[in-house]
């Protein structure tokens, strides 16, 4: 059996707060309920990772100072914000933000779902994402810093010749390099090679180990 998608429900309404609550739990989700946003971000650290439900006008802190508050923090769970006001500018803020969708009240059950079937499919790219990301820092991590270098100089689309005089290498020691980065890397293509690039967000980081690098 697999594990409850959990859905943490942020609402100042008991009566939204009980009802949503009820729908969910009974279609199969493990639910938290927190009766404003300041006693949702006491627990956020704890909690299950899952999907934010936010009410847009709450007491002490709104839904949008929320949402602030959860980025500033590096919380990345995927947010569907609530509005029982028609606050349609507020949510179109929200979305811009990052929110994945902002819902009318009342709403229907099928289109909680729908959003929160949106919302769930992001965290699970997120989730493919961070693996791959894993994945492609560990065989990066095996070049050696000229090696790394080179990489760099290679995703910036400067020929072998450009990479020699820049590093006082010649063009064939840069062919060697290369060699070995597609053999470390266990890629057959350079374009395969730029995608882990990619996928480890490497550039930055990679300047970084770089930066005053031996041959």
């Amino acid at each position: 059996m697999s594990e409850r998608k959990a859905v943490h429900i942020v609402d100042d309404e008991d009566s939204v707060r009980r009802s949503v609550a009820f729908l969910l739990r009974t279609a199969g989700f493990d639910v938290h309920a927190y009766a404003s946003g300041v006693a949702f971000l006491k627990e956020v650290r704890t909690v299950r990772p899952g999907c934010i439900l936010l009410d847009v006008r709450m007491p002490e802190m709104d839904g949008m100072e929320v949402q602030r508050e959860l980025a500033a923090r590096g919380v990345t769970m995927p947010i569907v914000v609530l509005t029982g006001h028609g606050d349609v500018p507020i949510a179109v803020e929200a979305m811009k933000a990052g929110a994945v969708d902002f819902l009318e009240k009342p709403f229907e059950k099928s289109v909680l779902l729908a959003a929160l079937d949106v919302a769930f499919k992001r965290v699970e790219r997120c989730r493919r994402a961070a693996v791959s990301a894993r994945e492609a820092a560990t065989r990066i991590a095996r070049l050696t810093p000229r090696e790394r270098e080179v990489l760099l100089k290679l995703a910036d689309g400067l020929p072998n010749k450009t990479i020699a005089y820049d590093f006082g290498i010649s063009a064939r020691t840069v062919e060697a390099h290369r060699a070995n980065i597609m053999a470390k890397l266990e890629v057959h293509s350079f374009s395969a090679a730029l995608r882990l690039v990619y996928a480890a967000n490497a550039g930055a980081e990679m300047h970084d180990v770089t930066e005053g690098g031996g041959a």
